[in-house]
């Protein structure tokens, strides 16, 4: 890595932080429920609409950058973000939020297919693997830090000028000008794009092969529990314990601090044992939760079910994506943004979920997600020992 490559690694993790902006989405869209007097099913199209957008935009992302460049492809990306973080400070109506999130996904899109590619340019060799995960665990940071930041302002302890819970969006949106005015007066050095971009029909084409399909259809799950558990916990706790939401807020920050503990452990723990017994071992750990989400009637159940799925979904996503990208070599690209096409489980879940809630309360949401379990759990056997 050269010096001025060396210059990017600030603004670069700078960015992964703005890419876990897209985590406010489970509390906010609580606290737009309350504030709304929304139905599960209304108020989850919210977070549904932000995962959308990984649908229509990874494929046409990766070819922007090979025309514009990863770097400016990312500075896109913030610009958007900090749009959607500028819309719900000038109001809180049903429309603008839906617009807010609309955008908030659109640039988390756009970021999380530019940005991996773009720490490969400033980070090579060894380094590559450690300095993603970094990143991720830095991203982890914005994720659970929203829920305390919104419950502080819902609280009225900080000066909000009557913002409420929604002085996340202006916090957040000055670490995104913060982060897009770092990047662009930093240079990188790009490797040159060689060959065709991606096309929809490749990366579409590439599922008539079994291991694809059942690699894409893992990565929706992944992010359906992902988004699920993020937006459901808060209120199973209102439900089962009648918290006060703010009080709730507690159990997203929880779970995004066990992912956070998973991503920092799980690099650890695949050096000591085969990839196989520790997917194992994570979708353990999902059903387990599954369970005591189902069931369970006091907190530290509650709470150890919420920990358990944190954990246990942390390392899924890079297992399912890298079994998938190695099945072929010459195929990676449209393999790639295939993958990234799978968050839009972030959409499916949540609108199941809340039909389902709505319909039999939040154990209706938690089997939504179980059913999404018991998919990773026929996935094991796809998963190599090494």
């Amino acid at each position: 890595m050269n010096k001025t490559n060396q210059m990017a690694i600030v603004p670069v993790m700078l960015c992964f932080f703005a890419m876990g902006f897209v985590d406010l989405v489970g509390i906010a869209s609580n606290y737009v429920k309350e504030d709304l007097q929304l139905s599960d099913s209304v108020a989850n199209v919210l977070p549904s609409l932000v995962f959308f957008w990984f649908l229509i935009f990874a494929v046409p992302t990766g070819m922007l950058m090979n025309k514009i460049g990863r770097k400016n492809t990312v500075l896109l990306s913030l610009v958007v973000t900090v749009v959607s973080l500028l819309l719900p400070i000038v109001g809180d109506s049903f429309p603008i939020m839906l617009v807010s999130f609309s955008l908030l996904g659109i640039g988390n899109a756009l970021m999380q297919t530019s940005l991996n590619p773009l720490v490969s340019s400033v980070i090579g060799g060894g380094n590559l693997a450690s300095t993603l995960t970094f990143g991720q665990f830095v991203k982890a940071i914005a994720s659970f830090l929203a829920p305390y930041i919104a419950s502080w302002g819902a609280l009225a302890s900080i000066p909000t000028f009557g913002l409420g819970w929604r002085v996340l969006f202006p916090i957040y949106m000055v670490i995104g000008i913060l982060a897009s005015l770092l990047l662009a007066s930093t240079p990188i050095q790009e490797p040159v794009q060689e060959g065709k971009a991606s096309s929809v029909k490749d990366c579409v084409g590439l599922l008539t092969r079994p291991i694809i399909l059942l690699s894409f259809l893992g990565i929706v799950c992944h992010v359906g529990i992902d988004v699920g558990t993020n937006t459901t916990a808060p209120k199973l706790l209102i439900e089962r314990l009648g918290m006060s939401l703010n009080e709730a807020a507690f159990a997203t920050s929880l779970y995004f601090i066990f992912r956070t503990i998973g991503c920092l452990t799980g690099s650890f723990f695949l050096r000591v044992m085969s990839n196989r017994l520790f997917f194992f071992v994570s979708v353990a750990m999902m059903a387990l939760s599954m369970i005591g989400l189902a069931v369970g009637t006091t907190k530290i159940v509650l709470y150890a079910a919420i920990a358990l799925v944190g954990y246990g979904n942390s390392n899924i996503f890079p297992l399912v994506f890298s079994r998938a990208l190695l099945s072929d070599a010459n195929r990676q690209n449209e393999t790639s943004g295939l993958m990234i096409m799978g968050l839009f489980g972030g959409t499916v879940f949540p609108l199941l979920m809340g039909i389902a809630s709505d319909a039999i309360g939040q154990v209706g949401a938690v089997a939504v997600m179980a059913a999404g379990v018991i998919y990773l759990v026929t996935y094991i056997p796809q998963i190599k020992t090494k």
